[in-house]
Formats: C-alpha cells, sequence, structure tokens
C-alpha cells in the first residue's frame, strides 16, 4: 500500500514542479474529442515545446495546493487534460484556442500564465497575441522607422539640392 502512495506523492509532486516551472499552463475539457483528434492535437502541442497530459484531478488539486494555485480548483472537474509550456507563454494557448475552433469538443477552462491563475477570457485574449516571432518583427519595425524616414528626408533633400543646381 505505501508502494502506491508513495507514487501518487510523486505524480503530485511532478506536477506541482511543472506547474511552478512552466511559463504557462493551459487547463481544457477534451471529452468528446476522438482519438484522432486528440492525437493531431498532441502532435501538434509537441512541436511546439508543449507537454500534454492527463491528470486525475484530485491530484492536481493537491499540487495546487502545494503550488498555492488553488483558484484553480474550481475547473478541475470532468476530464481535464493539462498543457504546460516552459519557454513560450504564447504557444499553449493559441494552439489550443485555434484547436478549439475547429473542435467544438474541446473547451478551454482556465490556465495559469507565469505562475497567475488566468480566467477563459485572458487565455483566449493571449491566444490572439501574435507569437514571439511576430512580436519581435513588430518591434523591430517601430524601431526602425525613425531611421527609415530620416534616410527618407535626407534623400529628399539631397535630390531637391541636385534639381535647383542642375
Amino acid at each position: 500500500m505505501s508502494k502506491i502512495i508513495d507514487a501518487k506523492k510523486q505524480v503530485v509532486s511532478d506536477i506541482a514542479t511543472k506547474l511552478r516551472e512552466s511559463q504557462s499552463t493551459v487547463v481544457v475539457d477534451y471529452r468528446g474529442l476522438t482519438v484522432a483528434q486528440v492525437t493531431d492535437l498532441r502532435k501538434q502541442l509537441r512541436d511546439a515545446g508543449v507537454e500534454f497530459k492527463v491528470y486525475k484531478n484530485s491530484m492536481t488539486r493537491r499540487a495546487t495546493a502545494e503550488t498555492e494555485l488553488t483558484a484553480l480548483d474550481e475547473q478541475l472537474v470532468g476530464p481535464t487534460a493539462i498543457a504546460f509550456s516552459k519557454e513560450d507563454v504564447i504557444a499553449p494557448a493559441k494552439i489550443l484556442n485555434e484547436f478549439a475552433k475547429k473542435n467544438e469538443a474541446l473547451e478551454i477552462k482556465a490556465g495559469v500564465i507565469e505562475g497567475q491563475v488566468a480566467s477563459l477570457e485572458q487565455i483566449k485574449a493571449l491566444a490572439e497575441l501574435p507569437s514571439r516571432d511576430g512580436l519581435l518583427s513588430m518591434l523591430l519595425s517601430v524601431l526602425q522607422a525613425p531611421v527609415r524616414n530620416f534616410a527618407l528626408a535626407t534623400k529628399a533633400v539631397a535630390d531637391q539640392k541636385e534639381e535647383q543646381g542642375a
């Protein structure tokens, strides 16, 4: 009997560690998805470096108590799967939101973003953000704009002086 308890304690500890270490975590209800759909979803998440696991709700509740994320407990009912991402904050929300749009059976419940419990609305707002690369390119564009405008103005002045001199 103690081996079973030790194994369960290890699972709770693993969940708690993943909750602490992940940049973002998304909790979903996958009831009604076919095996093929779940396999496709797992592949998409794996390709993005996101871990997708199904745990017993009772063990997840114990892990949320350890990590002081008990506000998540009310969402831990029914068939629940959890997506953990250590690197990208946006990836799990974006992939799961896109998948939920195509497959109505997948329901996003809530999540954890950088250690704070997030509601469904916050997860969906996060999913609508551009990817990290998209955000970096937007920032680069904003930083280049003044230099580009200065170069265009300088060229216009040079062209104007050339026309006047000719």
